[in-house]
């Protein structure tokens, strides 16, 4: 009986939890129960198709996959054309003479051998590569430096040092770098044979 106090006294606006379930009373009106909640909606009525359109679809499905199949079969009788892997008459002439012969056997210890030289290759271009790469770290320090010291002394005879050297690097251009546009020029609106109607 006091629960039953405590649910009518309860707020006017009850939580969302406790609208989404129905309250029922089983056995007794001292015995409350709640239903699960349900946030489902109802079912949609199927409507009746004709059988008519039904028929009429399968049609036209059947109509499009045996288009594609005769599209199919037509292009599977057209062979591609495989220039590449086509062997040309000149090598297939000279194919005994290049043809090598099985004398040479490379045994373990020539594979040690040429596996140790080119390690031996490789610890040498990266030592030639370090070297250049310190050979321009110098260059470029002692150009620096140069700079300082011709600064320190005059800096006109800097800011001429510093100027780019054009005749370093030849160029010539001949002719207008930008065409002027000519005065009361039509651009052609390309080659085409009006047969329009002339209404006179």
């Amino acid at each position: 009986m006091s629960l039953m106090f405590s649910l009518l006294r309860a707020p006017l606006a009850p939580s969302k939890a406790f609208l989404a379930h129905s309250l029922h009373t089983a056995a007794g009106p001292s015995c409350f129960r709640f239903t699960p909640a349900l946030f489902a909606e109802p079912l949609k009525k199927k409507r009746k198709i004709d059988p008519q359109v039904l028929k009429q679809r399968e049609d036209r499905k059947r109509k499009r996959l045996e288009k594609q199949i005769r599209r199919l079969e037509k292009n599977a009788r057209q062979l591609k054309p495989v220039e590449d892997l086509q062997v040309p008459i000149e090598l297939l002439d000279q194919q005994a003479q290049r043809r090598r012969t099985q004398g040479v056997k490379v045994t373990p210890a020539m594979q040690d051998e040429r596996v140790l030289l080119e390690k031996q290759w490789a610890k040498f271009k990266m030592q030639e590569k370090l070297g250049d790469y310190q050979l321009i770290d110098r260059v470029l320090a002692a150009q620096t430096k140069a700079l300082n010291e011709l600064r320190f002394e005059s800096e006109a005879l800097y800011q001429a040092a510093i100027q780019p050297d054009l005749a370093l690097v030849p160029l010539k251009a001949v002719g207008p770098v930008a065409t002027p546009p000519i005065r009361g020029y039509e651009m052609p609106d390309g080659e085409y044979i009006d047969i329009s109607k002339k209404w006179e």
